[in-house]
């Protein structure tokens, strides 16, 4: 009897130590509007000397989590067509001469991110978005290029925009 006591003596010390340390923790809380940062580039590998792929990943903060959308979120502002239907935007750029020229390629590079409201009381997220890109212009001899991203919430707040450092690519 005596063993039975002292081992529901320290469980019930543990689970009260864990309910304090829980209940003294201080919730992380980001602003509304979503943040985002760079992370990395990665270009994937291929078995010729080209460069077609390769790998953007940013990190995002957003206070309310009201990040993504859902397959079925296409009515306005989301409709198809419209400027929300993606909310993960990507613009290509390629170094002309020094200077950095956005270019249109014939397929977007926009995305829409997948509903990552977290459960429970606190919405606050944090986390991190890997999107696939094409990287290679066929149409251009330039080898310097880079993105510049943003990202805009459910409620359409609109993150911060950043570019990504240099990308070399092989033609």
């Amino acid at each position: 009897m005596k063993i039975r006591s002292n081992i529901l003596l320290i469980f019930l010390c543990s689970a009260t130590a864990g309910l304090l340390y829980s209940s003294c923790r201080k919730q992380v809380v980001y602003p509304p509007v979503p943040y985002i940062e760079y992370v990395s580039f990665t270009k994937i590998q291929t078995t010729t000397s080209i460069d077609s792929k390769g790998i953007l990943k940013i990190s995002f903060t957003d206070g309310d989590g009201d990040i993504g959308l859902s397959e079925s979120d296409t009515l306005y502002p989301f409709n198809p067509g419209s400027q929300y239907y993606y909310d993960l935007f990507i613009t290509y750029y390629e170094k002309q001469h020094g200077n950095y020229v956005a270019v249109t390629l014939p397929m977007t590079n926009n995305s829409r991110i997948p509903v990552v409201t977290p459960d429970g009381e606190n919405k606050s997220i944090k986390g991190t978005i890997e999107v696939e890109l094409f990287i290679n212009n066929p149409a251009s001899t330039y080898d310097t290029i880079a993105y510049d991203v943003s990202i805009v919430d459910r409620a359409l707040n609109m993150s911060n925009k950043i570019r990504t450092p240099d990308i070399i690519i092989h033609k």
